[in-house]
């Protein structure tokens, strides 16, 4: 037997999803993932996993056609099937799909570099309910979020590149407003110390936002998270968007009317996250 045709089938519909001609007996496992990463560069040899039969044992990676049996012209190999998305799983994505990815990275670890070297807490401890709360509001949104702008059939932003392109500005413009009012803000209190004072704004044009409002690291990430959804058009998106707001701006009015109270010289003119309007 000099060759052979191997067609990588979906278990569930039995649909062919590739075909590899010319293999010979020593072709292994690892040389039709690497034959099948060329068809979908995303499923490296990693991500693939192959069996004879379609609710088979995986096959390794040095397994050749020969050890497994191959007797015809023709061999079938079944490609687990995606968890998620099924055999939709193979479409290509759209580059606004792996923009959205790096920018909702780089929102949480800019949080949790923050939280490790810019933030000085009042408060030594939270209580142990809002790590649950916390993490199922965070994790929820996220798969949810993620789930459709992942999605195979995921349509990109009406305006194209236009679009995008200036949701992602204004994603970094924001992110970058609130990282500086988070740096404004730990200046103000001396290491050590749980002292507090009026926030205001410093040569830093991002902290001009001071002049408006009380909260402008809220009124930054209420603009992130816009334009985020701007730049996916993505239902989900906004849902999260329009959550988050709604609390940072119960957040937002607790801590201005607090500064009212602890400060009689505190300026009567700001609002509390959005300016002229709350």
């Amino acid at each position: 037997m000099s060759s052979l045709t191997i067609e990588i089938c979906d278990p569930r519909s039995e649909k062919t999803l590739h075909t590899i001609s010319q293999a010979s007996p020593s072709t292994t496992i690892l040389d039709v993932k690497r034959d099948y990463e060329k068809k979908a560069p995303k499923y490296y040899p990693d991500r693939q996993s192959f069996r004879l039969e379609p609710r088979g044992r995986s096959l390794k990676d040095e397994d050749s056609l020969a050890t497994l049996g191959a007797k015809g012209p023709t061999m079938k190999l079944y490609l687990r099937p995606s968890v998620i998305y099924g055999e939709l799983a193979t479409k290509p994505m759209h580059r606004v799909v792996q923009i959205a990815a790096g920018c909702w990275t780089l929102h949480y670890a800019k949080r949790l570099l923050e939280t490790v070297f810019v933030h000085r807490f009042s408060h030594a401890t939270m209580p142990i309910f809002n790590i649950f709360k916390n993490s199922m509001y965070y994790w929820g949104f996220a798969a949810f979020v993620a789930y459709y702008v992942n999605h195979p059939l995921f349509t990109p932003p009406m305006y194209g590149d236009a679009q995008i392109y200036a949701g992602l500005v204004g994603f970094l413009f924001n992110e970058l407003g609130n990282l500086s009012i988070h740096l404004a803000l730990r200046n103000l209190r001396p290491p050590g110390t749980k002292e507090r004072r009026i926030p205001k704004a410093t040569a830093n044009p991002f902290t001009w936002l001071f002049n408006f409002v009380s909260c402008p690291n809220y009124t930054y990430e209420f603009g992130a998270w816009t334009s985020f959804t701007i730049m996916t058009q993505c239902l989900p998106a906004a849902l999260f968007t329009f959550a988050g707001v709604y609390q940072m701006s119960m957040w937002a009015l607790g801590k201005h009317k607090n500064y009212r109270r602890e400060f009689k010289d505190y300026p009567r003119g700001r609002k509390s996250i959005l300016p002229f309007i709350l």
